[in-house]
């Protein structure tokens, strides 16, 4: 058969060998993926980098309900869901090079080993205040696992967080805020007026930080109080001194209107030089530069005016019931800190002028 095809017979393979698919290599370019040749598959296949371990990812699935919890029905501010995202990814971090499955798999045993781990193994090393914050999220995290059924038992309910030295809030002395407010001034008028405001309503009212700068104008009630939003989105309302008063007048006539034109519209009452809303570390670095000019040896920031505002109510007469409302302090016993403060002073006063004190 001239014409028909011819069959060729078959080599039987090799036994265990394992056919692979012959293809054109394709030409590298610049930037492309590596690969690798699967023989057994026959193909190429695009090696993918590892994929996270299951630890973690359930870990970050309990974290990210919990802060949720937070937010819905505790209603944390941001600044302090924040730190609770800081303070669990320690925790999150250490559970995974522990290879322990998650939050639900902890036992009492792997709190102890934690502790231990913050105390004296990690780098860098956390202080003592810090290392009471971060097993207090932990806390935090295994009772709301537990009210949830995710867990049958609390492992953190008997975890105590190292107890904490008691320091002294540090308050200047009224001459030395008024020597701070005054070198305030120094500068080009649009920011020295911004800066003076600002200064004094943080004096006049002991506000934190956070809760002058998220102030907006309509939260100027009227000429002689603001409302202020704490922790957790609690309002409380407060009076503005005479001095804040006209702070605040000289800056909203004279110096905003210049500020707001330079961004976009923003409701915001502290503008930066760019028109938009101040931040922390800007307030900060305000007091920072007013206080080098003024010479003020002692460190300052705008937590301590604060501190200096509640040490001086108190200082001159204040109830302690008054300053509590006035600092926004959920617990009297917070307050009752500034107390120590004035009697100290008190105590060294009596030992240098009384006759006998001595």
């Amino acid at each position: 058969m001239g014409g028909a095809r011819r069959l060729r017979r078959r080599r039987p393979r090799a036994a265990g060998r394992q056919p692979v698919a012959h293809r054109r290599r394709p030409r590298r370019r610049g930037g492309a993926r590596p690969r690798v040749v699967d023989a057994r598959a026959g193909r190429r296949a695009v090696a993918r980098p590892p994929e996270p371990q299951a630890g973690r990812r359930v870990s970050q699935r309990a974290v990210d309900e919990y802060l949720r919890h937070l937010t819905v029905e505790r209603g944390l501010a941001r600044n302090s869901l924040a730190s609770y995202r800081r303070d669990l990814a320690i925790y999150t971090d250490w559970l995974d090079r522990a290879a322990i499955a998650g939050p639900e798999a902890v036992a009492e045993a792997d709190l102890s080993a934690f502790v231990r781990y913050l105390g004296a193994e990690r780098e860098p090393t956390l202080a003592v205040s810090s290392i009471a914050r971060v097993l207090s999220a932990v806390r935090g995290l295994h009772r709301f696992l537990a009210e949830e059924g995710r867990t049958p038992t609390d492992p953190a309910k008997d975890l105590r967080p190292p107890k904490l030295p008691m320091r002294l809030p540090k308050a200047i002395p009224v001459e030395d805020v008024a020597a701070i407010i005054d070198a305030a001034r120094v500068g080009g008028e649009v920011t020295a007026l911004r800066d003076v405001a600002l200064l004094e309503l943080l004096y006049a009212t002991g506000a934190r930080v956070s809760e002058a700068t998220a102030l907006n104008v309509d939260d100027l009630v009227d000429e002689e109080v603001v409302r202020l939003f704490g922790k957790g989105g609690t309002e409380r309302i407060v009076p503005v001194g005479s001095y804040a008063r006209a702070a605040l007048d000289a800056y909203l006539v004279r110096s905003r209107p210049v500020l707001s034109a330079r961004g976009s519209a923003t409701p915001a009452l502290f503008l930066g030089v760019r028109g938009r809303r101040m931040s922390r570390q800007a307030v900060w670095q305000v007091l920072q530069d007013a206080a080098e000019r003024a010479g003020v040896a002692a460190s300052v920031s705008p937590h301590t005016l604060r501190h200096s505002f509640a040490t001086h109510l108190l200082a001159g007469g204040a109830d302690v019931r008054v300053v509590q409302e006035l600092l926004g302090h959920v617990s009297v016993s917070t307050t009752q800190i500034y107390t120590l403060v004035t009697a100290d002073t008190l105590r060294e006063m009596y030992t240098v002028a009384h006759p006998r004190a001595r």
